[in-house]
């Protein structure tokens, strides 16, 4: 046996040890659980910032077929993807389509002038034919613009009168339009406001443009200023269009921003296939209201989901099916495997529109039972499948998708309106056509209008020239109108 000073020695060692072992296994332990705490929060951390990007790759991914904005927003130098929509093809080929009328120039029956091209000598002996007998022609006609004439000038004299009898002196009257020493004519004002208001061309083109069409050199302060005037004129045309508007049974109702004065606001629009009224304002309910036709109104107003129609409780509502599409377009296209509900939707709402075109070709006020139970069981189906499906996902997919599933349940009535009324459309396209020359005039006029007046005259304007449009009549004649007697009226809600 070793001596027990030698056995003291080393256990004395071997405690040292022990205790040197512990103070390493608290360091490792204490290493690896703030190892194990770093990597949760890098997990963590990378996962928020996967989430980022999925959202920042959403919002930039986004166009016209998958959200609300409009197609002039789209970039020119991105490829659009093949299946950029959910709609079916047509079948029908590209161009005019068959039945469709022409638009080929033709020939005049009664030509202006007669240029006859005969030929001076014969092309095989060289011999004189001015004199020889014509044996066939061929007619070409050529249409060419005339050079503008000068401006016609038209001096009224009023002249003032003495009677013989009395002697009191009387004085003429002159037209209406001729208020001054010197002044521009109906057609003058209305050939302005044609360029500046149904062509949105700068006033500084479009005085350019007079000039070299009309001959009338007209000041850029003029047709600057020839939009304020038609408006002016307008009121009749106000008033009447609002009175058709409250008794037709549909509506289409849409809104857009317009920056004017430095500030944020939007035009709205309330229209049908024949008559159109914009006005200006905010966002808000008594914004809507301000125009005077949807307030008590008793229709059905076609619109996307914006909340802020939800006060117009005397009306039927009816949701834009394209906004639809490209909301299910939008969760599908970011997650196929996970929303397969949302293209099973999208085939529903094409396949009812279809059912709807057929049944109102054929005449019929309503669709079958059998067609209506069909759809409706259809619908619910895809909703339930799409509640289910997301409830338990947390990803930014599954959230928006849940969330647009819910929003089906809870509107189905509104967003299968146009299946069960077949007056209503599938679409608030009408809105949006009559609304956008708001953006065209803001690509044209620097994004802006100076005024807040300026753009609730440009409303005012653009309201009168698309229902003229749309009840076919020249946008020329009836500015010449307005400027001369005043504003053409629409007679009834359509024509006929």
């Amino acid at each position: 046996m070793p001596p027990p000073a030698e056995v003291a020695l080393l256990r004395g060692r071997v405690m040292e040890l022990a205790a040197a072992n512990a103070r390493l296994r608290e360091a490792a332990e204490a290493r690896d659980e703030l190892a194990a705490a770093q990597l949760a929060a890098a997990r963590a951390q990378l996962a928020v910032l996967a989430a980022r990007v999925e959202e920042l790759e959403r919002r930039l991914g986004k166009d016209s077929s998958t959200s609300s904005r409009p197609p002039s927003s789209d970039s020119p130098y991105q490829k659009k993807t093949r299946d950029r929509s959910l709609r079916r093809r047509s079948g029908r080929s590209p161009g005019r389509q068959p039945g469709a009328r022409s638009s080929t120039l033709r020939q005049s029956p009664d030509p202006d002038d007669t240029v006859e091209c005969g030929p001076a000598a014969c092309g095989c002996c060289g011999a004189d034919l001015g004199d020889a007998t014509v044996t066939g022609m061929q007619k070409r006609q050529v249409f060419e613009a005339s050079p503008p004439p000068p401006p016609t000038v038209i001096e009224y004299q009023v002249q003032a009168k003495e009677c013989a009898r009395c002697g009191a002196v009387t004085e003429g009257v002159a037209p209406a339009n001729a208020t001054g020493r010197a002044q521009y004519g109906p057609l003058v004002h209305a050939k302005a406001a044609l360029a500046v208001c149904a062509h949105h061309l700068p006033v500084g083109r479009a005085a350019a443009l007079m000039a070299s069409l009309t001959g009338v050199k007209v000041s850029a302060g003029f047709a600057a200023g020839v939009r304020g005037k038609a408006a002016a004129r307008l009121g009749p045309f106000t008033d009447r269009v609002r009175v058709l508007l409250r008794s037709a049974g549909v509506l289409y109702a849409d809104e857009t921003p317009a920056r004017a004065d430095g500030h944020l606001h939007y035009v709205h629009v309330a229209c049908t296939e024949f008559l159109t009224a914009m006005h200006t304002g905010g966002r808000s309910a008594d914004d809507i209201d301000a125009g005077g036709i949807l307030p008590g109104y008793a229709g059905t107003i076609v619109r996307d989901g914006y909340a802020g129609y939800i006060h117009l409780a005397d009306a039927l509502h009816a949701w834009c099916g394209a906004h639809g599409l490209r909301d299910l377009r939008d969760v599908y296209r970011w997650d196929p495997d996970g929303q397969v509900w949302a293209r099973s939707m999208a085939d529903l709402l094409i396949h009812a529109n279809a059912a709807a075109t057929a049944a109102r070709a054929a005449g019929q006020h309503r669709l079958s039972d059998d067609q209506l139970a069909e759809i409706g069981a259809w619908y619910r189906g895809a909703v339930a499948k799409g509640i289910t499906g997301n409830q338990r996902r947390r990803t930014k997919s599954g959230k928006d998708g849940l969330r647009l599933a819910r929003r089906f349940r809870d509107h189905q009535d509104m967003i299968l309106r146009f299946t069960t009324d077949l007056a209503v459309g599938f679409t608030s396209n009408q809105a949006e056509r009559d609304v956008r020359p708001v953006k065209v005039q803001m690509r044209t006029s620097g994004g802006c209008w100076r005024t807040l007046d300026g753009l609730a005259d440009f409303a005012m304007v653009q309201s009168y020239l698309s229902t003229a449009a749309k009840w076919g009549i020249d946008q020329l004649d009836a500015l010449t109108q307005l400027f001369t007697d005043g504003p053409w009226l629409p007679a009834a809600i359509r024509p006929g």
